[in-house]
């Protein structure tokens, strides 16, 4: 008889957990294709759009992050947690999955205590190089902990701890083109450099500034290309702000990137944020990039991630308090540098874990067998 695997996969929030969550579900779908996968995330978060749109069915929980600036506002917060682990349970009972996977986010905090609780085994994706608060807590009764850099020892116990990376959007892959065409593509010269610069799909503010504030040294260089993505609540004001200014010719001013496979495959340097998924992605690809980690995350985990990168001379650093002063300038320096260019691609490339969804899945794979072995030999027991 064949098995019927029923996983649950919880978290999200942000781009940064949704598309690891989603590559290890599509790497479970291409071993076992009638695999029941339920995804749980948190109401009114993106997830809540992205998954069904691939195809996976979601509950959302009414979960929120605690509020460390307003510590009155968490009494609220502490009642949406025990609402959403009582409908965690719920989903649980229901659905009856051999495994539950946390990706990270409001939503796998409640999702896997209440697996654990009701000894359905539960398997954790860090995707950082500092392990959050929430993680850690659930580490104490998770089976598996899949990290994606080395050294997890001292936030995990040794024995549950696997090296698999971090899964990203196999899309990118498919779509990678070569560098010539995807120029063509952008409306980009082929015989000059060009400069990528993203802050995320909502932008960044001190990136922005950055370079708003430094049309000058762009415009000192009409050899390099810069395409800068301001984010959708920025465009509007930085396009303006750059017209006053004069927008220099050699710099493509957009929204959104809408095929970020095209404009990595065209860059010769990055300019990002210090995002766990992003950082994969860059390894992947063999991208040669500046990080300017956010200071607005928990823990500030973007600067570890990107000091993780600096200390193998794999990426550069650039702190986000003197991006406005550094970062264009060292942008220049390191993409006319074809020695320091090729160094960091090297370097960055050796850190890439291109199988991550599939050692992943098969890690959870894995337990959902041992679970339904042991359910079996339970009512065997019992019929005797």
């Amino acid at each position: 008889m064949k098995k019927e695997y029923r996983i649950i996969i919880s978290g999200g929030g942000t781009g940064g957990h949704i598309f690891p969550a989603l590559s290890i579900a599509d790497a479970i779908k291409s071993k076992h294709p009638n695999a029941k996968i339920l995804f749980v995330g948190a109401d009114n978060r993106m997830e809540m759009q992205r998954v069904p749109a691939a195809g996976y069915d979601i509950v959302g929980l009414p979960i929120a992050g605690f509020d460390r600036k307003h510590l009155w506002k968490n009494i609220r917060v502490l009642w949406l947690i025990l609402k959403s682990q009582r409908m965690a349970k719920k989903v649980i009972k229901e659905f009856a999955p051999q495994v539950a996977v946390g990706v990270g986010g409001y939503a796998s905090g409640p999702t896997l205590k209440m697996a654990a609780s009701m000894n359905i085994p539960t398997l954790i994706q860090e995707q950082n190089s500092y392990a959050g608060v929430t993680n850690k807590i659930l580490a104490k009764k998770a089976k598996m902990i899949c990290v994606a850099y080395e050294g997890m020892e001292r936030f995990f116990p040794h024995e549950k701890l696997k090296l698999t990376g971090n899964p990203v959007r196999q899309a990118l892959l498919d779509m990678r083109t070569n560098r010539i065409a995807a120029m063509k593509e952008m409306n980009l010269d082929p015989e000059k450099r060009c400069v990528l610069i993203v802050g995320g799909s909502l932008g960044a503010r001190s990136i922005n500034e950055s370079i708003v504030n430094n049309l000058d040294i762009i415009k000192a260089n009409p050899d390099i290309q810069f395409v800068w993505q301001t984010g959708k609540l920025y465009y509007e004001e930085m396009v303006e702000r750059a017209a006053k200014a004069g927008k220099p010719d050699n710099l493509t001013i957009t929204d959104f990137v809408s095929n970020m496979a095209n404009a990595l495959s065209a860059a010769n340097l990055v300019v990002s944020r210090a995002g766990a998924g992003s950082i994969s992605e860059f390894a992947l690809l063999g991208k040669a990039v500046i990080l300017v980690p956010s200071p607005n995350v928990s823990e500030d985990h973007q600067t570890k991630n990107a000091m993780a990168l600096v200390e193998k001379n794999a990426a550069i650093y650039v702190a986000d308090a003197k991006a406005n002063e550094e970062l264009l300038k060292t942008a220049v320096e390191t993409v006319t540098d074809d020695a320091k260019l090729a160094t960091l691609e090297e370097n960055i490339e050796k850190m890439a874990k291109p199988n991550a969804a599939q050692e992943i899945a098969d890690e959870v794979l894995m337990l959902a067998d041992a679970y339904l072995e042991k359910e079996t030999r339970r009512i065997k027991e019992n019929i005797r």
